[in-house]
C-alpha cells in the first residue's frame, strides 16, 4: 500500500450504457501492467466483468474494484455499470472516491444515463473529467459531443485534445498544451507510441483551440494570467497546475480523446489522472458527528495518525462470511483488530483485510487513510454504515439509494426450498440496498421488488443459478404509492383497561400534502409538534411520529405506501397512570387512517424519463407507439440519420418495450429509462387497481 497520500488516486469510471467503460478499465490495467492479457467484453472475458451474468449479456451489473500502479503512483478503480437498474452501484461507489472519469461515447454525445451519473458525482462535488470514447465508430463527432457535454450537463468542458481523423479515418491525437500529435502502434496493442509534429492541416484548429484553453485555464492561476494577459509563452507545468486547480474546485471538466477499442487515448487519460484529479489530501473533510448527537460534528480528516473512520459502501455475501467494502477515512485499520459499528453499536471484528482486484483477493495486514479495501469479519454491518475506533465513536453521512418501481411475486417449487429462499432473499437484501422483500399480509405470497425488469431478471437468475434455489415468479408489477390533495384532521383514541394498569393515548393529528416547488408529491414525511406538554407529554411525541410513520404505510385508498403528507400533532390528552408509548403509537395510527379517508386521497403511479434512438424512417411509427402509451413528448432532435426522442412516460406501460421497439425499427432502435417523479393515475386507471 502507498504511503505517500500525495500518489495516490481514487477515482471511478462512469458513463452511459455501452459508452466502453469496462473497456477503458481493461486497457488501463493491461498498460499500467497490473493484467499481462486484454480483456475484451465482447468476448466475456474482461476482468472486471466477472460474473457470469455480466459475461453472458455482456453489461457490468456490479461495480468491481481494483488497484493499479501507473508511473510512482497508485490509483483504486472502481468500474461501474451503465444501466439505470443497477444506479445503486453507481451512488455507492462514487460516495467513497475522490474523482471520476466520465466516458461518453463520440457518436452519441450526452446521453440519458450520461447525465444521470453525472448528477450522481455532482451531488458528491467530484471533481471530474470527460474522455471522449469511440472515435473510430461510424458518426463519430468530437465537437458535437463537447457541446453536448456543455450543453446537458452544464459543464465547463476545457479541450485538451483533438482527434486526428474520425470515424474509420481515426490515427491519433493532438496534444494541445504540448502541440504534438500522437500516433499509437496498434500492433503493439497501442502499448508503445510515437510523438511527431503536428500535420500542417490541423495548425489553424490547433492555434484557436489552445487559445481557448489558456483563456479558460489562466482564470485559475495567478501567475498564468499574467503570463497569458502580457502574451508571453506559459510553460507547460503552469497550464497543468492552471488547470489543476479549476479541476479541483469543479469549475473545469478537462476532455480528452481516445479510442480504448483501438488502443489510442488510454495513457493520455491515466497522465490526466494523475496530472489534474485529487489525492485523498486535496478533498476537503468530511464532516460526521456524534452518536446520538446530530448536532455534535466531528470533522474527519484524511490522517492516518488519527483513530480509526471508516465507510462500509459495499457488501458481498461469500462462503467465508461476507465481504465489506471499506472506504477508510481516517486513521488505520488492520487486521485481527476489533472495532465499532457506530449505527448498530456493536463490536465487530476485522478477521481478514484485503487489496481487491475484481474478484480476486491480496491478504494485507494493515491499511490507512485514503484506501479502498474489504474486510471479512462483521456480522452485523450494512452498506452505510461506520466502522470506528471505540474510544472515539463517529457517524458518517450515509449512503441514500433511490426507492424501488418495480416488484413481483417469487415462491419457491418445493417446501424444502421455503427456508432457503427466506435466507437467500435476506442475503440479497444486505447485498443490494434497492432490493426489497415482504410478505403480502392477504396472501401470503413473497414480494420481491426492485429497480426495473432487468433488476429483477438478474436477481432471479442468482437465486436459480448461484444459489441452486428453484422459484417460480410472477410478472412484474409497478410499486404504485398514494397521496393526498387537501389538509385534514383525525382524532385517535386508544383506550383499553384490563384491570390494573390500562392503556390511555389521545391525539388529533392535522395532515396536509407536502409539495416539491414543481407541483408534483415530495417523497419525505414531515412531523412537527403544536401541542403543549401538559396534553401530549414530550415523552410521547416520539410515539406519535412513529405511529404516523406506520400508518402511512398502508393508504386508504389501495392499500399502497402513502408519500408527500405533513403530520401536525395538535391537540390531544394523557393519563397520569395509563399512559404509554404504545397507547400513543396506536393512537396515531388510528387518528391518521381518519385523517387520509377525509384529505381527498389519490393513487400515484411512477412516470420514467425516457431517451429512444431510432433511424428517422422509423419515427412516425415510434412516437405513435408512445403517445398509445400515455407518454409525453417533450422533445425530438436529429443525429445523423437518426432520431432522438426525450418523453416521459407511465412505467406500468412499458413492460415488454424493448421487444415492441425492436420490432417497429427493424431492430435498429433503442431506449434508456431512468425514474423521474410520481405522479396521479388517471381515474378510470385507478378504478381498475381498487376494484
Amino acid at each position: 500500500m502507498t504511503t505517500d497520500l500525495k500518489k495516490l488516486r481514487n477515482i471511478g469510471i462512469m458513463a452511459h450504457i455501452d459508452a466502453g467503460k469496462t473497456t477503458v478499465t481493461e486497457r488501463i490495467l493491461y498498460y499500467s501492467g497490473k493484467t499481462y492479457k486484454m480483456g475484451e467484453v465482447h468476448n466475456g472475458t474482461a476482468v472486471m466483468d466477472y460474473m457470469e451474468e455480466e459475461q453472458k449479456r455482456g453489461i457490468t451489473i456490479t461495480s468491481a474494484a481494483t488497484k493499479c500502479p501507473w508511473k510512482d503512483y497508485e490509483i483504486n478503480l472502481i468500474d461501474t455499470p451503465g444501466h439505470i437498474d443497477f444506479t445503486a452501484e453507481v451512488e455507492r461507489s462514487l460516495r467513497v472516491l475522490d474523482c471520476a472519469v466520465a466516458v461518453f461515447d463520440a457518436s452519441e454525445g450526452v446521453q440519458a444515463q450520461s447525465e444521470t451519473v453525472w448528477r450522481q458525482g455532482q451531488k458528491y462535488e467530484l471533481p471530474c473529467f470527460c474522455f471522449v470514447n469511440k472515435m473510430d465508430k461510424i458518426g463519430a463527432d468530437f465537437e458535437m459531443t463537447v457541446e453536448s457535454i456543455r450543453d446537458k450537463l452544464v459543464a465547463n468542458p476545457i479541450v485538451l485534445h483533438l482527434p486526428i481523423g474520425e470515424a474509420s479515418g481515426f490515427k491519433g491525437i493532438i496534444d494541445l498544451i504540448s502541440e504534438k500529435a500522437v500516433f499509437y502502434q496498434a500492433d503493439k496493442l497501442g502499448a508503445t507510441f510515437e510523438e511527431r509534429e503536428m500535420p500542417e492541416e490541423f495548425k489553424d484548429i490547433v492555434e484557436e483551440k489552445r487559445h481557448d484553453l489558456l483563456e479558460l485555464a489562466s482564470e485559475f492561476d495567478e501567475e498564468m494570467m499574467e503570463l497569458y494577459v502580457h502574451n508571453k509563452d506559459i510553460p507547460q507545468d503552469i497550464i497543468n497546475r492552471a488547470i489543476r486547480k479549476g479541476t479541483i474546485a469543479c469549475a473545469l471538466h478537462p476532455v480528452l480523446c481516445g479510442s480504448a477499442l483501438k488502443y489510442i487515448g488510454v495513457q493520455r487519460l491515466l497522465d490526466a489522472v494523475l496530472k489534474y484529479l485529487p489525492s485523498p489530501l486535496d478533498r476537503p473533510d468530511i464532516e460526521g458527528h456524534k452518536p446520538n448527537d446530530p448536532n455534535k460534528k466531528v470533522a474527519i480528516k484524511c490522517d492516518p495518525n488519527r483513530p480509526l473512520v471508516a465507510l462500509v459502501f459495499k457488501i458481498v455475501s461469500d462462503v467465508h462470511g461476507d465481504l465489506n467494502f471499506l472506504r477508510i477515512y481516517q486513521g488505520r485499520l488492520k487486521s485481527n483488530s476489533r472495532v465499532l459499528d457506530s449505527h448498530t453499536e456493536h463490536r465487530e471484528n476485522i478477521t481478514r483485510l484485503y487489496e481487491m482486484h475484481a474478484k480476486e483477493r491480496i491478504s494485507l495486514d494493515s491499511a490507512q487513510a485514503g484506501d479502498i479495501v474489504a474486510v471479512i469479519g462483521p456480522k452485523h454491518t450494512l452498506t452505510g454504515d461506520t466502522i470506528c475506533d471505540s474510544k472515539n465513536p463517529v457517524i458518517l453521512p450515509s449512503i441514500t439509494f433511490p426507492e424501488t418501481v418495480m416488484s413481483m411475486y417469487i415462491e419457491p417449487h418445493t417446501a424444502a426450498d421455503r427456508n432457503k429462499l427466506a435466507e437467500a432473499l435476506q442475503m440479497l437484501k444486505r447485498e443490494d440496498p434497492t432490493f426489497g422483500c415482504k410478505i403480502d399480509q392477504e396472501t401470503g405470497q413473497t414480494i420481491i421488488s426492485g429497480m426495473g425488469e432487468l433488476h429483477l431478471e438478474v436477481l432471479q437468475h442468482k437465486l436459480i443459478r448461484e444459489m441452486g434455489i428453484n422459484v417460480r415468479v410472477g410478472k412484474p408489477r409497478v410499486a404504485y404509492k398514494e397521496a393526498i390533495q387537501t389538509m385534514a384532521e383525525g382524532e385517535g383514541r386508544f383506550i383499553r383497561q384490563t384491570g390494573g394498569h390500562g392503556q390511555y393515548g389521545h391525539v388529533i393529528l392535522q395532515v396536509e400534502p407536502l409539495m416539491e416547488d414543481s407541483g408534483h408529491w415530495s417523497k419525505e414525511f414531515e412531523f412537527i409538534n403544536k401541542c403543549g406538554g401538559d396534553k401530549v407529554p414530550r415523552e410521547y411525541v416520539g410515539a406519535v411520529e412513529q405511529g404516523s410513520k406506520e400508518a402511512l404505510s398502508n393508504g386508504p385508498v389501495a392499500g399502497y405506501p402513502v408519500i408527500g403528507v405533513k403530520v401536525t400533532l395538535i391537540d390531544g390528552s394523557f393519563h397520569q397512570v395509563d399512559s404509554s408509548d404504545i397507547a400513543f403509537e396506536q393512537a396515531a395510527v388510528l387518528a391518521i387512517e381518519n385523517a387520509l379517508k377525509k384529505a381527498n386521497p389519490v393513487i400515484l403511479e411512477p412516470v420514467m424519463r425516457l431517451q429512444a434512438v431510432v433511424p428517422e424512417s422509423y419515427f412516425g411509427a415510434v412516437q405513435g407507439g408512445l403517445m398509445s402509451k400515455r407518454a409525453m413528448i417533450k422533445n425530438t432532435k436529429m443525429h445523423g440519420n437518426m432520431r432522438i426522442i426525450d418523453a416521459k412516460v407511465p412505467l406500468v406501460e412499458m413492460f415488454g418495450y424493448s421487444s415492441e421497439l425492436r420490432s417497429a425499427t427493424a431492430g435498429r432502435g433503442s431506449f434508456t429509462m431512468e425514474p423521474f417523479i410520481y405522479e396521479k393515475l388517471p381515474e378510470q386507471l385507478a378504478e381498475k387497481i381498487i376494484f
